[in-house]
């Protein structure tokens, strides 16, 4: 399959399937064990959410149509996270539910390590409904979390009726907690696997990242993108297979870094760009997020982003 597409031609643009959530980012000296009591540095929301995420870095990227899908319920989690979409501007084609909405609590270590505890709600869940009336989509993001949920058969029947040209797949840490059925379906799809090096090696049972990505190539047939930190991603595609270099950041956190980096990639795609070209750019968008607290992108990152050419 190729590795750049172009918007247009009778089908819309991005589309980001998934989570908005509120991030609770506790900064803590240590994490906690078993009967503990530490003090923490400092906390504060966040807007967050992988697929939200992904959709706001993309918009901060390179110009591309995107549309965010993500649920929002009820509860004080949802009336937090729906002012703060309104404040934004931003209006999610998916529906209002009355579950309540989980949230994450974002342990933040000294180095910028993040751990995660996430409380699911409704922003997990889907219906086969929402998705009657979506036109066919270009590029589709979908994280693993979504699909290994109870309703993440719902967003593969649709993918399957509504192909894109470019399946995004963000597997996530918990990558063998998906069911294989469901994994297998969405090799079948032929997605494009973005995970980092500790997710592909944990998946493949090999510590060997090249051989790692082609061996998972061998099963999608499409490109595989393994960010690897502060060094920067590995690329396997279509014609092309390189290590691409990160670029030097001041770690604050580490939140949203790997969600940014696939918006990145989707929208630079979107937009004309080789795929190797598209994965450099995200590099920048990544190293953009961990400068800063949390997985948004501030104001001055985003006009930053935008004035600065693509090629």
């Amino acid at each position: 399959m190729a590795s750049r597409f172009a918007l247009g031609d009778m089908m819309a643009g991005l589309l980001f399937v998934g989570s908005t959530v509120a991030d609770v980012i506790i900064r803590t000296p240590r994490l906690p064990y078993t009967g503990d009591d530490v003090h923490i540095t400092s906390q504060q929301v966040s807007l967050g959410g992988c697929a939200y995420n992904a959709f706001q870095a993309a918009r901060a990227a390179a110009p591309a149509e995107c549309t965010l899908f993500s649920p929002v319920g009820s509860g004080v989690w949802g009336d937090w996270v729906r002012a703060a979409l309104k404040q934004r501007g931003i209006v999610s084609a998916a529906p209002q539910v009355e579950e309540p909405n989980g949230c994450c609590y974002c342990l933040v270590e000294p180095d910028g390590e993040r751990t995660f505890l996430c409380d699911h709600g409704a922003e997990y869940r889907f219906e086969p409904e929402w998705f009657e009336g979506l036109p066919d989509y270009d590029g589709v993001y979908l994280c693993g979390l979504e699909v290994e949920e109870a309703t993440g058969g719902v967003i593969l029947d649709w993918l399957e009726k509504h192909p894109p040209r470019r399946l995004y797949f963000a597997p996530g840490p918990r990558i063998l907690r998906i069911p294989p059925e469901k994994m297998a379906r969405l090799m079948a799809l032929g997605a494009v696997f973005h995970l980092n090096e500790a997710e592909l090696c944990h998946f493949t049972h090999c510590d060997d990242v090249a051989h790692a990505a082609h061996m998972l190539h061998s099963l999608t047939h499409n490109d595989v993108i393994v960010t690897l930190g502060e060094r920067g991603a590995y690329v396997l595609g279509s014609g092309c297979e390189s290590f691409i270099p990160g670029v030097p950041a001041r770690v604050m956190d580490t939140i949203g870094a790997g969600d940014a980096h696939i918006g990145a990639v989707m929208a630079c795609e979107a937009a004309g760009l080789p795929l190797e070209e598209a994965v450099r750019h995200a590099n920048r968008v990544s190293a953009a997020v961990v400068s800063q607290t949390g997985a948004e992108l501030s104001a001055e990152a985003c006009t930053l982003l935008r004035n600065d050419p693509l090629a």
